[in-house]
């Protein structure tokens, strides 16, 4: 502490001295002050003496105190949630300006997202001590930046509390549950929208507009030395100079704050039951998950995943650290990432080609100075098989290799607008959770588009968060004149959302709507054929169609069980014919190319 004394000229040398002592006892007083308040403002987490997490109760009611006396916190609920509460929202700004139109026009933005998986607790009370110790002022209060943060986002699963259910994990003595009120795992949920959790983060993350979104979570996998590991939405699936600035500038940046308090971070350690050292690859955050749906509007996402084997006051206390240094670099950089997103999304909507099926590139590697233990195979006493244990006594840096590049397998031409029939509304209801612009057409119309023919999928065998998806999704594409009603949806790609948009309705995005099966019922053939019947219109159309005849007849000698099979021959023929329903594997999401005729239906918008 320093203190600057101006003292005029003519005070006696103890007059001098009075004044002197006078301002530094008043100095004492206002640090002690400010200390006091923090005491008074004390977390559940610290009377436990760092071994207990808040309930979802304390911690509501401790923020709702914190709003009472401090002006530059406000707290308000917004939406619902399965548990049936809603979410809490709660804004940390010094002005006391809460009206974010406002405050982005100037400012920097960071959302934080607490107890998606409530046993992971670290982040909920770290936050708690972030916001006390930010009114309080034993923090600086940010000039340029602003904080919001769901306290806790899977109410359900916190309000299921218990001491068991996280096998692996070195406290808190109690902690809610994965699963939210419907047993639904929310970092699955972003853009299929199961759950009211995920609808009313929605209205929150379109509300906010955050420029930063953290996620904090607790990890599994490996043994290591580390408290605190990274993971940061994959830096070439965001792209662009605002992914050269997370990769190159940001990332590092953070990982340099925290080294220099002696906190060192790694990259989320992406193995299971395999030692680090031989090397990992950065986890893909697709839109199902949170950073990966809050990239799609160019947001700079940050998972935090502290080690599940650290004690909890050291994972608290690590999280905390990591906002305090995400706080202090966004709030010197506030500039740059705002410019950065505005370019982006003028890029984005003028974008001719988008990336799918994202790729390790084998071909570029980074080197990790990794602080791991020595691990070793031994005979399990369980099961007198192979085991893997780590030797804490054995801690050693070695240079590892870390696969964090990534390419696009598939890439499709943007088209200007989608049209989906009105009759998809589960569709339309997250679009328009989503803040995705459309219009509809004003009267029947026929439009000459590209449609969708599924060519194959594959599905999952086993029940995956209240689905069966799809993966590995081919398509063929084909104009068509297609017959629309007044009412179906038009919707522009020419907007902010234009990266939810296609993620969302290309079927061949890993987290597609189709790929989500909100279209399976395409998948079934409703029509049939009766084969007695149909008999003599299968010979009428081989006898008729030259061309039809010598596919049939290349395919049974190609394939021994169809020559063996006459009901597949027959439904074959029945696949080639005019009798075959026009929904079945035609995906009924259409495209309006750019600059094709269709287009102009567009200046209606």
């Amino acid at each position: 502490m320093f203190l600057v004394v101006l003292i005029n000229k003519e005070f006696s040398i103890a007059q001098k001295y009075i004044v002197f002592f006078a301002l530094l006892v008043t100095c004492l007083s206002c640090e002690n002050q400010k200390q006091d308040e923090a005491t008074s403002y004390q977390t559940f987490f610290e009377a436990s003496k760092g071994k207990e997490t808040a309930t979802y109760e304390e911690t509501i009611a401790f923020y709702m105190r914190l709003a009472r006396d401090f002006p530059q916190i406000n707290i308000h609920t917004i939406g619902s949630t399965d548990s049936g509460y809603p979410l809490h929202m709660v804004t940390f700004n010094p002005d006391g300006d809460f009206n974010l139109e406002n405050v982005r026009k100037e400012k920097a933005i960071i959302l934080i997202n607490n107890g998606i998986h409530p046993g992971e607790s670290d982040g909920i009370d770290a936050t708690m001590l972030l916001y006390r110790d930010l009114a309080t002022k034993v923090l600086p209060s940010p000039k340029n930046t602003v904080l919001v943060t769901i306290p806790v986002y899977n109410i359900g699963g916190a309000l299921n509390r218990n001491s068991t259910s996280r096998a692996n994990q070195n406290g808190p003595k109690e902690y809610g549950f994965r699963g939210n009120a419907r047993n639904y795992d929310l970092n699955r949920d972003f853009i299929k929208m199961d759950t009211k959790n995920a609808q009313s983060f929605a209205s929150i993350f379109h509300r906010v507009k955050p420029d930063v979104f953290v996620d904090n979570h607790v990890s599994n996998g490996a043994d290591y030395q580390y408290t605190l590991t990274h993971l940061f939405t994959q830096h070439n699936k965001l792209g662009g100079h605002l992914g050269q600035y997370l990769h190159k500038e940001f990332m590092p940046g953070l990982e340099k704050s925290l080294a220099d308090k002696e906190w060192e971070i790694t990259p989320y350690v992406n193995v299971f039951n395999v030692p680090p050292e031989m090397g990992f690859s950065q986890f893909m955050d697709h839109p199902r998950y949170s950073t990966g749906y809050t990239t799609l509007w160019n947001t700079l996402g940050l998972m935090v995943e502290t080690h599940m084997l650290k004690p909890y006051d050291q994972r608290v206390e690590g999280t905390y650290q990591l906002m305090e240094s995400l706080v202090q670099l966004v709030e010197k950089q506030y500039d740059t990432i705002k410019e950065l997103r505005k370019q982006t999304q003028e890029e984005n909507l003028g974008l001719s080609q988008y990336h799918f099926s994202w790729q390790v590139d084998t071909t570029q590697t980074s080197t990790l100075q990794f602080k791991g233990y020595e691990a070793e195979r031994l005979l399990s006493e369980v099961t007198g098989l192979p085991r893997l244990k780590y030797d804490r006594t054995k801690p050693f840096t070695k240079e590892t290799v870390y696969q964090n590049y990534y390419y696009p397998k598939d890439t499709i031409a943007v088209p200007d607008a989608y049209v989906v029939k009105k009759s998809w509304q589960k569709v339309m209801d997250r679009l328009q959770a989503n803040n995705i612009r459309y219009f509809r057409l004003d009267k029947d119309t026929s439009l000459t588009v590209n449609g969708y023919k599924i060519l194959e999928y594959e599905t999952r065998k086993n029940p995956y968060e209240g689905h069966y998806p799809h993966f590995n999704t081919q398509v063929a594409s084909c104009a068509k004149i297609v017959h629309f009603n007044a009412g179906d949806v038009v919707i522009p790609t020419h907007q902010p959302g234009i990266r939810y948009i296609l993620e969302t309705l290309e079927p061949q995005g890993v987290d597609s709507f189709f790929n989500w099966n909100f279209f399976d019922t395409v998948l079934q053939q409703k029509e049939g054929f009766s084969p007695y019947v149909f008999e003599d219109v299968a010979k009428d159309m081989l006898e008729r169609d030259s061309v039809l005849r010598q596919n049939f007849m290349a395919k049974k000698a190609l394939d021994a069980e169809f020559s063996e099979n006459w009901y597949a021959q027959l439904d074959w023929l029945f696949q080639q014919s005019k009798y075959l329903e026009d929904a079945y594997l035609n995906y009924p999401v259409y495209r309006i190319e750019k600059n094709s005729e269709a287009s102009k239906i567009l200046d209606r918008d």
